[in-house]
């Protein structure tokens, strides 16, 4: 147990910190230059963050069909009424 409460605790806030983080991590190993060590630490913690921006994407998707009544509605395109 102790073990999943240390990893709760390093997850972000919500999840426009987590996506911010996400992309922080994604430019800097398509730059490259990271040690290998860092690479891989990064790749897991960036893993953790997919997880967890996708977790909170579905439970929204979920919200919006409680409120849709059960139905999730397509988006109206932009520049269309």
């Amino acid at each position: 147990m102790a073990k999943a409460a240390a990893k709760s605790a390093n997850l972000p806030d919500n999840f426009e910190q987590g996506l911010a983080e996400l992309e922080t991590l994604i430019a800097q190993m398509e730059a490259g230059g990271q040690a290998l060590d860092a690479s891989l630490l990064a790749f897991s913690r960036g893993t953790e963050l997919l997880r967890f921006c996708e977790s909170k994407l579905s439970a929204a998707e979920q919200q919006v069909r409680l409120l849709e009544g059960g139905e999730l509605k397509p988006m109206p395109k932009m520049g269309t009424e």
